[in-house]
């Protein structure tokens, strides 16, 4: 009886503890290779915030900026892996492993966020099925401001590029300063004022929001406004984490990405205006007319396109007519 007795209240006792369990939250991190500053990561906590709030907490997201939890270059691959649930990364900087991951940064392709947007639309199924064969799930997507060149030295044309050391953090900017004769190196955001402040770059390609974010402004004097491209920053899920959620909880994290990224499609365009007029608050020569200087950097462009299109085949042709019929 007592052996009765004491199996009944185990069985009690484990029954009562089912609840607790079924409702203990899950739990994901969030990597980011940006600061706490920057708009990108201020969405990325809103996001994070929102998946909360429409959970009703079942589902907490932790937010790791600044690459501290893992490098930027790391973060695509940690998703892939499985070493972390959810991450953020900037699209071009896989472009050596798919051509299609670059199709953003192809120079002078889509320089307004119009055009981007469009570029983002005709780019989705060919991008979700190349995340989906990785073991990726694609969130949404943020751009970036316009692409332009910040300089320790004017620049009138691209012949004062050669010789110099050129930052690049992708290979379409390792290609341009290449094709510029210029030496490029190989730098992430959160490294580039410590490699400007020991002369390890003289020049690079980055957005309005980096040269603020970062303070840019303390060490390069001048800012071309080429808007060359604008690269799109993409939040992913590993499938088999996203697919462990129930489907309550996987509709929810659905519908507040769709918000995250039409919020941060937005902020991106309002703020880009803000941080030109905050770089000449800071004594930047913001130039934006240079007309010379981007014939040449077109020029560039449409011989990075021809080479775009030879590593991306069939798939990446497909993406440009659909971007162009649109």
């Amino acid at each position: 009886m007592k052996t009765i007795v004491a199996a009944m209240a185990a069985a009690a006792a484990w029954a009562l503890s089912v609840p607790a369990l079924a409702q203990a939250p899950a739990k994901w991190d969030l990597p980011s290779g940006y600061g706490v500053n920057t708009f990108q990561v201020q969405n990325l906590q809103w996001f994070a915030d929102e998946v909360k709030k429409a959970s009703g907490g079942r589902l907490q997201i932790t937010l790791h900026p600044g690459a501290s939890l893992f490098k930027a270059n790391e973060i695509k691959r940690a998703v892939q892996t499985g070493q972390t649930q959810i991450g953020e990364f900037i699209l071009s900087g896989a472009a050596n492993e798919n051509a299609l991951f670059g199709v953003d940064s192809i120079p002078f392709l889509a320089t307004t966020y119009a055009d981007a947007k469009r570029l983002d639309a005709a780019s989705k199924a060919a991008l979700d099925k190349l995340l989906a064969a990785q073991g990726m799930k694609l969130l949404y997507t943020v751009p970036w401001p316009g692409q332009s060149l910040y300089s320790k030295k004017p620049v009138a044309a691209l012949a004062d590029l050669k010789g110099t050391k050129m930052r690049a953090y992708n290979p379409a900017t390792t290609r341009i300063a290449e094709l510029a004769g210029a030496q490029p190196v190989t730098i992430q955001l959160a490294e580039l004022p410590q490699a400007l402040a020991t002369g390890t770059v003289d020049n690079f390609l980055t957005s309005s929001a980096s040269g603020v974010d970062s303070k840019l402004y303390e060490q390069v004097k001048y800012f071309y406004d080429v808007n060359a491209w604008l690269p799109r920053n993409a939040v992913v899920v590993n499938t088999k984490a996203f697919d462990a959620l129930d489907k309550p909880l996987q509709e929810s994290v659905l519908q507040v990405a769709a918000a995250a990224g039409e919020r941060g499609w937005r902020i991106s365009a309002e703020k880009d205006g803000e941080y030109l007029a905050e770089l000449g608050r800071r004594g930047m020569v913001v130039d934006r007319g240079n007309d010379r200087l981007k014939r040449e950097l077109r020029i560039v462009g449409e011989r990075m396109s021809h080479e775009w299109l030879k590593q991306a085949g069939d798939d990446g042709r497909a993406v440009l007519d659909a971007y162009r019929s649109k």
